[in-house]
């Protein structure tokens, strides 16, 4: 999800809710403790050079369980981060802590933000070895080819 479409959400939302695929929900007394630019510069396994920016939000519980965050105040969140921070309109990451501080995608399911767990991957699998996925065929499915010989003919 994009800063645009959170933003489009939060217009007509009455409540702010994050819940996670697993269907727990985020404790309604969270923080979002920061909006920050993100960006990392790395090299792939396969040598390419890559970029990568996005808008990242840290979601934090408090002890404080009476905080309710308005979506007109996370609105207005975003606006000053946009602002100060010169963000564009990016793809949303979200911190959140279970185990360790977990990093998740983000999209809206009509009335929750469900927290989307990100995966590692290799971006450069044509080039670093990774063998492809082998097609899985049935057996009987294969057609059967009538042989030169056969067994106990002497042929091999």
């Amino acid at each position: 999800m994009k800063l645009s479409e959170i933003k489009n959400h939060l217009i007509s939302a009455e409540t702010v809710n994050f819940k996670l695929v697993s269907g727990a929900y985020v404790p309604e007394h969270f923080h979002v403790t920061e909006i920050g630019l993100v960006s990392k510069h790395f090299i792939d396994c396969g040598g390419t050079v890559r970029f990568e920016k996005v808008a990242n939000f840290q979601l934090w519980n408090a002890n404080d369980s009476e905080h309710r965050l308005k979506p007109q105040r996370l609105l207005k969140i975003i606006a000053l981060s946009e602002k100060v921070l010169g963000i564009d309109d990016l793809e949303i990451e979200v911190e959140y802590q279970t185990d360790t501080i977990g990093k998740y995608g983000l999209y809206f399911n009509g009335k929750d933000f469900v927290l989307v767990p990100k995966q590692t991957a290799c971006l450069a699998s044509d080039s670093c070895g990774v063998p492809s996925t082998k097609q899985k065929v049935q057996l009987n499915a294969l057609q059967t080819q009538t042989a030169c010989c056969t067994p106990g003919s002497g042929c091999c």
